[in-house]
C-alpha cells in the first residue's frame, strides 16, 4: 500500500509555524509523508492567521488557491487561528474545503473513507461546546529542524487585556510549559539557533508563580545548549535588568520589543504601559551595556482618537531611537475588542500618509544603521548557500547577509562587511 502524503501551509506568525511542526509530527505519527509539492499530496493543510483582516484575507485567498491547484481527490483542511475564531462561518462560506479542525483537531480523520464528508458540525467533540481537543500541539513533539535555526514556542496564550487585540479570545489564558520540556525539546531539534516565541515571551513562567524567575534560568540554560538563543516579544514592563543582563550575556543581544506606540494617552486607550520617554530611557540603558545591541518593534498606525500630536510624537521617537528594524500596521478593528467601543475613528487617507511617512523614515535609519556595519567583520550563521544571519538579524524577519555559496550550511564563519543594500548586507570570507 503506498503511504497517504501531506503538505502543510502555514500563514501569519512564528508560533503559527511552532504549531505546524508539531502538526507534521502527528501527520507522520499516523504514517503519512511529506509532499515534494502540494500538488502531489493527499491531503493539504492550511494553518491560517486571523489576527488582523489584511491577515484573514490572505488565509482565504490561499486556501483557495490551494483548492485550485490540488489533485483529484485530495482533502483540503483549514487549521489554525481562522478556524478557531471564525469556524462556523468558514463551513458555510468554504463548501470547497473538507474539514474546519480548530486547535488540536485530527486531522487525519478526513482521508478515512467513512468520513470524507466530515465537517466541522458534526464531526464528536468538533461542534460548539466540544468538551476538550484530541491533542494539545503545545507539548507534542516535532520533526527535527530542516535549518540551522528553529523556533520553540514556550508558553500559548496570553493574560493581557490589550484594546486592540482578540487574541486572548481563541487562544485563550496563558499556558507556560515546563522548563525541562522545553530544554528537551532544544535537544532533540538539533539547530544552532533557538527563537524563543510566545503571545507574551517575557511572562513565561508567570502562571505558575515564577515570573521573570522561570524566563532567565531558561535562557541561561538554552545558551549552554545551542550556540544562539534569540527572545522575540517582549513586553516593556517585563523587561527587567535581571532579563536584560541575562540576555547581554548571550551572544545575540537582541532585543524585540512590544512598543505598539509611544504616546502615553494613546498607550492607555490600548490598555498598555509605558511612553516614548520610558521607551527611550530603557534602550539607552541597554545600549550602555551592550554598545552593539540591535532593536525591534512594531507600531500600530491609525489607533482610535489617535492625533496629529501623537504621530509626531511617534516621529521624533523614530528619530531619536534609532532602532534597528520596525514595521508598521494600520488599526484593524477586531470584532469583541474594546478598541471598536471607542470614538475618533482615524480617516483611512491619513492614516495611510502617517504609514509612509513613518516606513520612509524608519528605511532610512535601517538603511544608515546598515551602512555603519561596512567595513566591520561579524560571526554569521550560514542559513542556506550564500545566504546568512549575524546576531542582529532575525530569521525571516530581518535583513539578510549575502556570503560566499561556498560557506557551508549550517556552520559559523566570519565574514568582513563590503557593502550595504537597503536592509542587507553583502560580506566576503575573511582573509588571514
Amino acid at each position: 500500500m503506498v503511504a497517504r502524503s501531506y503538505w502543510v501551509e502555514t500563514l501569519g506568525c512564528p508560533k503559527n509555524q511552532v504549531d505546524s511542526d508539531k502538526l507534521e509530527g502527528t501527520l507522520a505519527a499516523d504514517g503519512l509523508l511529506r509532499a515534494d509539492d502540494p500538488e502531489q499530496a493527499d491531503l493539504i493543510v492550511i494553518n491560517t492567521c486571523a489576527f488582523i483582516e489584511e491577515a484573514r484575507q490572505e488565509s482565504i485567498d490561499t486556501i483557495l488557491a490551494f483548492d485550485a491547484q490540488r489533485r483529484e481527490g485530495a482533502k483540503l483542511v483549514v487549521t489554525g487561528c481562522l478556524a478557531e475564531r471564525y469556524r462556523d462561518e468558514l463551513v458555510e462560506a468554504l463548501p470547497e474545503v473538507d474539514l474546519v479542525a480548530p486547535f488540536g483537531t485530527a486531522l487525519t480523520s478526513v482521508l478515512a473513507p467513512s468520513s470524507v464528508a466530515v465537517r466541522i458540525g458534526t464531526k464528536p467533540g468538533n461542534g460548539p461546546g466540544r468538551s476538550a481537543p484530541d491533542f494539545d500541539l503545545l507539548n507534542l513533539p516535532r520533526p527535527a529542524a530542516r535549518a540551522p535555526w528553529a523556533y520553540v514556542k514556550v508558553a500559548e496564550g496570553c493574560d493581557r487585556n490589550c484594546g486592540f487585540c482578540a487574541i486572548p479570545s481563541f487562544r485563550g489564558k496563558q499556558r507556560s510549559r515546563a522548563l525541562d520540556d522545553v530544554v528537551a525539546e532544544v535537544e532533540a531539534l538539533g539547530a544552532k539557533e533557538i527563537v524563543l516565541v510566545a503571545q507574551d515571551l517575557a511572562a513565561y513562567g508567570r502562571d505558575q508563580g515564577q515570573g521573570e524567575r522561570a524566563l532567565v534560568p531558561l535562557v541561561q540554560r538554552l545558551d549552554g545548549l545551542v550556540d544562539w538563543v534569540r527572545l522575540l516579544y517582549l513586553y516593556p514592563s517585563d523587561l527587567t535588568d535581571t532579563l536584560i543582563d541575562t540576555i547581554c550575556a548571550t551572544e545575540v543581544a537582541y532585543f524585540d520589543l512590544s512598543l505598539q506606540h509611544v504616546s502615553a494617552p494613546l498607550l492607555r486607550r490600548m490598555r498598555r504601559w509605558g511612553d516614548g520617554e520610558r521607551f527611550l530611557a530603557r534602550i539607552a540603558d541597554i545600549r550602555r551595556r551592550r554598545p552593539d545591541a540591535a532593536f525591534r518593534t512594531n507600531f500600530i498606525v491609525g489607533y482610535p482618537g489617535e492625533t496629529e500630536a501623537d504621530h509626531d510624537q511617534l516621529v521624533r521617537f523614530l528619530e531619536e531611537a534609532r532602532l534597528d528594524w520596525c514595521g508598521f500596521f494600520a488599526y484593524s478593528p477586531e470584532e469583541g475588542t474594546y478598541a471598536t467601543t471607542l470614538d475618533g475613528d482615524v480617516p483611512a487617507s491619513l492614516r495611510d500618509e502617517w504609514l509612509h511617512e513613518l516606513r520612509e523614515l524608519q528605511d532610512g535609519i535601517t538603511a544608515e544603521a546598515r551602512d555603519a556595519l561596512i567595513g566591520t567583520t561579524v560571526r554569521v550563521l550560514v542559513d542556506e548557500p550564500g545566504v546568512a544571519r549575524s546576531f542582529r538579524e532575525a530569521p525571516e524577519i530581518d535583513g539578510t547577509i549575502e556570503v560566499p555559496e561556498d560557506l557551508a550550511v549550517g556552520s559559523f564563519a566570519e565574514v568582513a562587511v563590503v557593502d550595504a543594500l537597503g536592509p542587507d548586507l553583502v560580506a566576503e570570507r575573511v582573509r588571514p
